[in-house]
């Protein structure tokens, strides 16, 4: 007997205790609707009152019985797997009680063996079929395999209710089910662009940034600055006061460097304390202005789990042709200019303009 719920497979577990109510509902209604085609072919077959007695057990309590097994069952999950199994069960068996009337037939077997794909749960459809066919073999041994093919006109207006409201409910249901994907892939590919610890971007997200900036101002002629940012002595902080201060001061700096640009430009984690900065539309000039105010804040941090502690930052920066050698062109550049920030006495920035970076002072 039919039943539409198309299912998400990806996380029983997760699922497990909401998955029998929501197929209760959904049995209930493919079982009704089934239940009209195949007691219109039983009225026209004068059936035996225990096969009509059976279409009571398998339209009204089956569903009933199905969701109590479920909930009583140590994992509910694979308890709904075991009724869904026992429905096409179901359907196989009500074929011969039905002396093969030709289309109520088919449309049981087909819309059963749907049900079962649109769930989503792996090979659910393949193991069904075993267990559909037993039913016919064991239904029709009951009745002498009775050959009854003609529909008549009344089976087939009854069949249409089952026809098209089944397709709906499966295409209502699949329709919901992707779009939570869509919007778990949303999720996820947010998730990827982002350093989970400072919330800035990703290391591969930035240089996918910074590779389009380079592009774009090769073509324009537009502005760039590229800037290296580095914790001065973060080793030591993380010695002296522990990882878990030293991750506040990561989240510390990164919120400076957010507060500190542009919502055009583009911030982003390399790894370890080092950050980068893409300034679009930016010469050393301007970028400078934001460097010292990126330096400054910094300097006047105060990290609540460690009061005492007062941490600085080097910068390097490099504005777009100097990296005509590519991206990495760029950084190497950007980070030579950082390097001798550091081994000028730290917490200053330096400036690459040529052969040699400027030193810019406090």
């Amino acid at each position: 007997m039919p039943f539409t719920a198309p299912l998400s497979g990806a996380d029983p577990a997760r699922q497990s205790q909401r998955l029998p109510r929501r197929i209760y509902r959904l049995r209930m209604l493919g079982m009704g609707l089934a239940a009209l085609p195949v007691g219109t072919v039983l009225l026209e077959n004068n059936a035996a009152w225990s096969t009509w007695a059976w279409l009571v057990f398998t339209a009204v309590l089956w569903p009933q019985l199905a969701l109590w097994l479920s909930l009583r069952h140590p994992k509910p999950f694979r308890g709904e797997i075991r009724n869904l199994l026992f429905d096409s069960l179901l359907a196989g068996m009500w074929v011969p009680l039905m002396a093969f009337n030709l289309l109520p037939s088919v449309l049981l077997v087909t819309l059963a063996t749907v049900d079962k794909i649109s769930t989503g749960i792996d090979r659910l459809w393949y193991w069904s079929l075993p267990l559909m066919l037993a039913g016919a073999l064991v239904a029709g041994a009951a009745t002498g395999f009775e050959l009854r093919p003609a529909t008549s006109m009344p089976v087939m207006l009854a069949c249409l209710p089952m026809l098209l409201i089944h397709s709906i409910a499966v295409s209502q249901a699949s329709y919901h089910l992707v779009r939570k994907v869509k919007r778990q892939n949303r999720l996820l590919d947010e998730l990827s662009r982002r350093d989970t610890l400072t919330g800035l971007d990703s290391r591969r997200h930035w240089q996918e940034q910074a590779t389009l900036l380079q592009d774009q101002c090769a073509e324009t002629g537009e502005p760039a600055t590229l800037m290296m940012i580095d914790i001065d002595h973060f080793k030591a902080i993380n010695d002296r006061h522990g990882h878990a201060v030293g991750d506040d001061v990561l989240r510390a700096t990164a919120e400076v460097i957010r507060h500190s640009i542009r919502g055009q430009d583009c911030a982003g984690r390399l790894g370890g304390d080092e950050f980068a900065v893409l300034l679009r539309g930016t010469d050393l000039v301007a970028a400078e202005i934001v460097a010292q105010r990126i330096r400054a804040g910094v300097e006047a941090l105060r990290v609540q789990s460690a009061p005492d502690l007062r941490h600085t930052v080097s910068l390097g920066l490099a504005k777009a042709d100097a990296a005509a050698g590519g991206l990495r062109a760029w950084l190497e550049t950007a980070d030579r200019a950082l390097y001798r920030a550091k081994s000028s006495g730290r917490n200053q920035l330096a400036i690459h303009e040529g052969p040699q970076p400027a030193l810019a002072a406090r």
